[in-house]
C-alpha cells in the first residue's frame, strides 16, 4: 500500500527571487553587464544626489546667502517662490481662486475616469465644474475681482490648456479619422489634406501663426484673444494627431465585425458608435494616453506668444536677484509636479486596459 506523499516546493532556479534576478537581470551576457553598470551608476550618483538635495539641504533659509552657505540644494527658495510658480502674474492675494479652479479641473477629471460616472450624469459635471472654474477664474460677479486672463499663468493655465484641448481635440479627431476612411471623396480629401498639413509642421508653428498671422485675416475690428487662439491651436494640433492614432485602431478591427454589423442591418452611425469604435478605441489606449501626455507637457510652448504657463512662471521667479541661481531646485520641483500627472494618466490606461481586456491579446 503507498502512501501520499507531499509536493515538494518548486526549486528556487526556477521560481521566486533568484529565479527573477536571473531571468530579468542576468538573462544574457549584455543584460549582465548592462545590469552591473547600471548598480556602479547609482551607486556613484545617488548618495551624492542625497547629500545634497537632503543632507545639507536648507529648508528654512530667509535669504539666498544663507541658503548658499550650506552647499546643498536650498528648498527654502520653493517655500519663498512657489505662488509665483503655481499661479504667475494672478493677483497675490485673489490667489484662493485658481487654487480653487485647479482642485475642481483635477476633481472632474478624477470623476471621468471612474466607470460608475459613465454616463449622462458626467455632462452637468462638466457644465456646472466649467462654470465654477470660468468664475473663480474671471470673477467680475457674486461680488469677485475681475482679472484678465493675461494675468492668469501656472498650474492652472497649463491644465486649462491641456484639458481643453484634450476634451475638444478628442471627437474632433475621431470625426478626422471616420472621415478619412470615408468611401465620400471629397470628404476623405479634404480631411487627408488637413490631417497632413498639421502633422506636416510642428507646434510651435501652430501657436506663432494663431499669434501672430491669425489676426491679420479677420476683419476689421475683430479680435480673438490671445489664449484662445492659443487653445484653438493645441486643439487643431492634437486633432490631427489623435485622428491617425484612431485610424490605426479601425484599421485594426477584423473586417468581420464590419460585415457582422451590416448583416444586421445597422445604419452607419450604429454600428460605428456601438460596434467599430468601441473596440477600436480599446485598442489604441496606450497610444491614446502618450498623445494625452505629449499634449499635457506641450502646453509649455505656449511661452512663444507671452502666455504664463507653469514653466514660464517659473523663470519668471528664477530672473528674483535676490532669488538668482538655484535653477535646478526650481526645475525639480516643476518636473515633480509634471511627473505625478504623466505617471497617473499612465497608470490609469494601464488599469483600464486590464479592465477591459476582453481580447485582442497576444
Amino acid at each position: 500500500m503507498t502512501t501520499a506523499t507531499e509536493s515538494l516546493p518548486p526549486p528556487t532556479s526556477t521560481t521566486g527571487p533568484i529565479a527573477w534576478v536571473r531571468e530579468r537581470l542576468f538573462s544574457s551576457p549584455l543584460n549582465a553587464i548592462l545590469t552591473i553598470l547600471s548598480v556602479w551608476l547609482i551607486l556613484m550618483s545617488l548618495p551624492p544626489f542625497i547629500e545634497w538635495a537632503l543632507i545639507k539641504a536648507n529648508f528654512t533659509a530667509a535669504t539666498s546667502q544663507e541658503c548658499r552657505a550650506g552647499g546643498g540644494a536650498c528648498w527654502a527658495f520653493i517655500g519663498v517662490k512657489y505662488r509665483l510658480m503655481l499661479f504667475g502674474l494672478y493677483p497675490y492675494d485673489e490667489q484662493w481662486r485658481p487654487l480653487i479652479a485647479t482642485v475642481i479641473l483635477i476633481a472632474m477629471i478624477v470623476v471621468s475616469t471612474i466607470p460608475r460616472f459613465w454616463t449622462v450624469i458626467l455632462l452637468p459635471i462638466w457644465v456646472g465644474g466649467l462654470i465654477a472654474v470660468s468664475v473663480l477664474m474671471w470673477g467680475g460677479v457674486l461680488g469677485l475681482r475681475y482679472v484678465e486672463d493675461t494675468l492668469w499663468g501656472g498650474l492652472p493655465l497649463t491644465l486649462i490648456l491641456s484639458t481643453f484641448g484634450i476634451a475638444i481635440a478628442f471627437p474632433f479627431g475621431v470625426a478626422l479619422a471616420l472621415g478619412r476612411r470615408s468611401k465620400m471623396p471629397a470628404i476623405k480629401t479634404l480631411c487627408v489634406l488637413y490631417i497632413e498639413l498639421i502633422r506636416g509642421v510642428p507646434l510651435i508653428s501652430m501657436l506663432f501663426m494663431s499669434s501672430v498671422m491669425l489676426p491679420l485675416f479677420l476683419p476689421e475690428g475683430f479680435s480673438i484673444d490671445k489664449l484662445l487662439r492659443a487653445q484653438i491651436a493645441i486643439i487643431l494640433f492634437a486633432a490631427a494627431y489623435l485622428a491617425e492614432v484612431v485610424r490605426g485602431g479601425l484599421q485594426a478591427i477584423p473586417k468581420g465585425q464590419y460585415e457582422g454589423a451590416d448583416s444586421l442591418g445597422l445604419s452607419y452611425g450604429h454600428k460605428m458608435g456601438f460596434i467599430i469604435l468601441p473596440q477600436a478605441l480599446k485598442i489604441v489606449i496606450p497610444p491614446l494616453v502618450s498623445l494625452f501626455i505629449a499634449v499635457f507637457k506641450d502646453t509649455s510652448l505656449v511661452v512663444i506668444i507671452g502666455i504664463y504657463d507653469l514653466m514660464q512662471s517659473t523663470k519668471v521667479a528664477l530672473t528674483d536677484p535676490a532669488w538668482r541661481g538655484f535653477s535646478i531646485e526650481a526645475y525639480i520641483f516643476v518636473s515633480m509636479i509634471y511627473f505625478v500627472f504623466c505617471y497617473s494618466m499612465s497608470k490609469y490606461s494601464q488599469n483600464l486596459e486590464k479592465r477591459l481586456a476582453t481580447g485582442h491579446k497576444r
